[in-house]
């Protein structure tokens, strides 16, 4: 019996230190990024994403808990616009504030994660224009804290935040097309 216990604990303790070698190697900083183009100016798009407000008609996060609690603070729109919000297990806590807005080409929005991990990044939205179209480009990067690369080993934070961009930037499009 206490061989059997012994072998498990051995097992056990390997299997966490490929874990946390593993996650020792992932890169030190997260960066996701999706484009999309939209045949729409720029300046019918950055409206959208320059006020907070506006999230709730775009935003694939918006929908995922429709209890969520919503606060609006400082600017109305633009730098200095702030966003907290608390919801479920799907959506987490925590607070966006735009940093700096140049319209109709770039928003650059600090991105603090509460719940359920602490994270802190930054988020862009470039607008570019293409001949008739609008190039947009939503990127969010910052460190990769420890807890995040144990994640990495197990998921792939790029395709699961990155789908979610392009959902979002999907819904900008059909919005902004019309």
């Amino acid at each position: 019996m206490f061989e059997t216990i012994a072998i498990i604990a051995v097992i056990l303790a390997v299997a966490i230190a490929v874990i946390l070698f593993l996650a020792a190697t992932k890169p030190s900083t997260l960066r996701v990024t999706r484009a999309i183009s939209i045949n729409a100016p720029a300046e019918r798009i950055f409206p959208l994403i320059d006020d907070f407000h506006q999230w709730t008609v775009w935003s694939p996060y918006e929908n995922r808990d429709p209890a969520m609690k919503r606060i609006y603070s400082g600017a109305g729109r633009g730098q200095g616009a702030a966003y907290a919000w608390d919801g479920n297990k799907n959506v987490g806590a925590g607070r966006m504030e735009i940093l700096q807005s140049a319209a109709p080409s770039k928003v650059v929005i600090k991105l603090d994660f509460i719940k359920p991990f602490e994270g802190h990044n930054t988020a862009e939205f470039t607008m570019l224009p293409q001949g008739d179209a609008t190039s947009v480009t939503w990127t969010m990067y910052g460190p990769a804290v420890f807890m995040s690369k144990v994640m990495q080993v197990f998921m792939n934070l790029d395709h699961m935040i990155g789908r979610d961009f392009e959902a979002g930037l999907a819904n900008l499009k059909k919005l902004t097309e019309k």
